[in-house]
Formats: C-alpha cells, structure tokens, sequence
C-alpha cells in the first residue's frame, strides 16, 4: 500500500475545517431568527418521526389503561373484602349482643345474692345436659374440685334454684336438676313459712312443674304464692331462702283433705348458661332465707 503523502494530509484538514465552519455557520444562522433554514428540514424530519411517536402513544396508551384497570380492579377487591370482615364482625357482635348483656345482669345478680345472703360462690358454666347415674335431669359445669366444688352443693342461677352437686371431678360437675323425677326439696311458702316438699316431674321445658305437697295437710297454698328452700342442715345439700318457683295451681284431694301446689319453676332448665355453685353457706340460714328472696316475685 503507497503510504498518503503529505498533500492528502493538507487537503484532509482543510475540508475537515470547511465542515466544522459550515456547522457553526448553520446554528449561527438557526439561532439568529424565525425563518431558519434549518426549520425546513426539521419540519421533514418532524413529519417522519411524528407519526411513529403518535402510533406508539396509540399502542401505549391503551396497555397503561389496562394496567390500571388492574391495579383500581385490585384495591377495589381489597377494599370488598375488607368492609365484608368488617361486616361480618358486626353481625357477630349483633348475634350475640343479647347473649353477652345476660350473661353480665346474670353475674350482677349472683353477685347481689351473695353480697346480701353471705353465699361464698363459684361461678361456672353449662356444658352439657344429659343423664348420670340413674338421674334422668342432669347437666355438667365447667367447675369442679380444684374450685372447691364438692358433691351435696347448692347450684343456683340469677332466676333461682337449679339443683344439687352429685359428684364432683377435677374440672368439671354433675348436677342434678330439681325437676328429675327423682328429686325431692324441701320448700317454704313465703306467705305463711308452711314447709312442705316439691318434687320434679323431669320435664325440662316450659312445662316442667314441681309439685309441693305441704307438711301440715290443713294448709293449703294460694295461686300465686312463692316457695324458697327450706335449707338444709349446714346447707347440704340445699341452702336456706333461695327462690324455686311460683304456685301456679292447687290440687285438692277430698279422700285425705290434703293439698298439692302445682309450682311452676323461675328457672327455664332448658336454656341453662351460667350457674353458681355455694361452696360456703350462710352463717346462720334464717338470714340467708330473709335475705335470699328472689327479686321481683
């Protein structure tokens, strides 16, 4: 190869500066006024790229659109979900909004009870109903010996007598209701303080219905009267004045001219809930009975 000599070199640099004059020239003259020479190549150049620009916005847009469709589509979704918690929440607080203001006028009238008779209580729940032993009315509690609940017990609800503790575990009861069949109380009537004894007929709907037939056979109880717990000695396995029910009829029997009260219970057995257990009586069961008489009836 011949080697370039040094004329090429010289006429190479002079056309390399007439270039870069020529540039300078040119945005000189772009710069000094509005009607620029260069505009009309840059108005070509715009109406070749303008087009391409515009379909890639018309391509772009819609894919933004979409994407944000999404993006709205998936915050909406988790704001559904989140106001159907939130609804479903408050219908459960709704549902058993009845449920909790009972349970707490239940425990403010227990605790009244004791406050006024001197019962030392233990509160517990219903757990289940079902048969033992050769009962046919019982239920179980969720309080047993570690709270100091012992077999011969009392068992009372805020509305009245529930029954007696037959046999104790560690953690839970058994509780025999006073409407078993099997189930015998002794009774008093508010009225005169006549004695007598009510047994269950083991019904434990709104028909359930003790019958009390009177220790003295010439007294004979009125429609409407209350019957308290007689009270057994020590308190076992009743304690003295706590309310069983109301007379709600008299059945005579003219061949031994006695009397039975048909008494209906203040406990609705059926919905059984909460129940207190007294595991410490009254000192002296005649306060107990004057002051355990159930409000309201």
């Amino acid at each position: 190869m011949t080697p370039p000599t040094r004329r090429d070199d010289g006429s190479s640099r002079r056309v390399l500066m007439l270039l870069v004059l020529a540039a300078v020239a040119v945005m000189a003259v772009d710069a000094s006024g509005d009607d620029s020479p260069v505009d009309v190549a840059r108005s070509t150049v715009g109406d070749v790229i303008g087009p391409v620009q515009s379909g890639f916005a018309a391509v772009a847009g819609p894919i933004d659109s979409i994407a944000q469709r999404f993006t709205d589509a998936g915050e909406l979704r988790a704001d559904l979900e989140a106001l159907e918690a939130e609804n479903a929440r408050l219908r459960t607080e709704l549902q058993t909004a009845g449920i909790v203001r009972a349970r707490g006028e239940a425990r403010d009238v227990m605790a009244l009870r004791a406050q006024q008779s001197g019962f030392e209580l233990v509160g517990a729940e219903v757990v289940a109903f079902g048969p033992a032993q050769s009962f046919s009315r019982t239920v179980t509690i969720d309080a047993g010996t570690v709270d100091g609940v012992q077999a011969d017990m009392t068992v009372l609800s805020a509305d009245g007598l529930v029954g007696r503790v037959v046999r104790a575990d560690r953690s839970i009861a058994t509780v025999l209701l006073v409407v078993d069949s099997a189930s015998v109380v002794g009774g008093r009537l508010d009225r005169d303080l006549e004695l007598g004894l009510a047994r269950g007929d083991g019904e434990l709907s709104d028909d359930a219905r003790l019958h009390l037939t009177t220790l003295d056979p010439t007294t004979t109880p009125e429609v409407g009267d209350s019957v308290l717990s007689w009270g057994s000695n020590g308190g076992i396995p009743y304690v003295a004045g706590v309310p069983i029910g109301w007379v709600e009829s008299v059945q005579t029997n003219p061949r031994d001219q006695t009397a039975t009260a048909v008494v209906v219970p203040y406990v609705d057995f059926s919905a059984l809930d909460l129940v207190s257990v007294v595991v410490g009586a009254a000192a002296s069961s005649d306060a107990a009975q004057a002051t355990g008489a159930k409000d309201g009836h």
